[in-house]
């Protein structure tokens, strides 16, 4: 969905190639998340535990540690990594593939922040303001990026563990999570998909010149 109205009543639950297991499993973790966010809202990070955020969701611990091994993957997990890989196969075979992958990381930067903006700034404040946050975060980008590999080698004919591919998609990713500190380091004041542009325009183009 590109509107951002749209965006907002949806869910990565909604959408249509996933499998109504892996649809009622999202369902689950977003509730879990959900409640995490509330409790962060109410009384901050290190106060809220596992416990509570169990009974807020209506689920016990052993569940919420069955999604989430940590408190920092609840807050920094969400259900677009899939349907990254998804939609960048779902273009077409003629589009080239910079611009495939830029159309996606752009719709799914768009839709996830229209989806829930508040969420989207709390989680990116979390990433600047608590290091096990950010450090979790560092360690889940990676996983993404593995999963880019893969679209970006099926997009180009080659080997996901091509070092070529591997440094483009790991660029990608670091580009993304440098332009989410940026967001929330500059307190939220800019257009996050064009944050996200910017980065990509120097992942394409290089650093452009000091203006004089």
């Amino acid at each position: 969905m590109t509107s951002m109205t749209a965006a907002r009543n949806t869910s990565p639950a909604d959408h249509p190639r996933i499998g109504l297991r892996e649809r009622k499993k999202i369902k689950t973790r977003e509730a879990i998340r959900s409640a995490t966010y509330e409790l962060i809202r109410e009384q901050g990070y290190d106060a809220t535990t596992i416990d509570q955020i169990a009974e807020r969701a209506e689920v016990s611990p052993s569940t919420v540690f069955r999604y989430f091994p940590t408190k920092e993957d609840i807050v920094l997990t969400d259900e677009y990594d899939p349907l990254l890989s998804a939609d960048l196969r779902a273009r077409t075979a003629d589009e080239p593939w910079p611009q495939a992958v830029r159309h996606v990381l752009r719709e799914a930067v768009r839709t996830g922040v229209a989806k829930d903006p508040e969420a989207a700034r709390l989680r990116t404040r979390l990433m600047v303001q608590v290091p096990a946050v950010r450090s979790r975060m560092r360690e889940s980008m990676s996983v993404t990026g593995r999963t880019l590999c893969q679209a970006i080698a099926e997009r180009t004919g080659r080997d996901p563990g091509d070092l070529e591919v591997r440094v483009f998609a790991m660029s990608l990713i670091g580009g993304l999570m440098e332009a989410s500190l940026y967001w929330a380091e500059n307190g939220h004041r800019d257009d996050f998909a064009t944050l996200v542009d910017r980065a990509l325009d120097v992942l394409e183009h290089g650093l452009p010149q000091r203006k004089p």
